[in-house]
């Protein structure tokens, strides 16, 4: 069975995914949002069922797809970590900024220290 990270590297996989999220769909509808072939859209389907990150339902002639979203704990457990670390850098640049004085005078203006010279830049345009 692939692991999880290998098959999400892929960007049309992870698409699929995505809209698989939304309800379940027939490979035609997946082949029209992705702009494949139907032989391209069925062998990431394959890779993504081997995953188990899909299954499929058959309804007569159709194959509906369905996410399996249980692989992707794993997944999620291994950003864990990760997503802590930003967590906690996001707290502590917030307490941070929360220590500095306000940045826009009475009139919404930058508050500038004097002597500083700052150009004056249009609405919209990067200095």
């Amino acid at each position: 069975m692939p692991i999880p990270f290998d098959v999400l590297a892929e960007p049309s996989r992870r698409q699929i995914l995505d809209l698989l999220l939304e309800r379940p769909r027939l490979v035609g509808e997946l082949t029209e949002h992705l702009g494949l072939t139907q032989p391209g859209t069925s062998k990431h389907l394959r890779v993504l069922r081997e995953a188990g990150l899909v299954r499929v339902r058959r309804d007569a002639q159709r194959r509906w797809y369905e996410l399996c979203p249980e692989p992707l704990a794993e997944v999620d457990a291994w950003l864990a970590p990760y997503r802590r670390l930003w967590t906690d850098r996001l707290d502590a640049l917030e307490r941070h900024l929360g220590t500095m004085p306000e940045s826009l005078d009475a009139t919404g203006e930058p508050d500038v220290p004097e002597g500083l010279d700052v150009p004056d830049v249009p609405d919209g345009e990067a200095p």
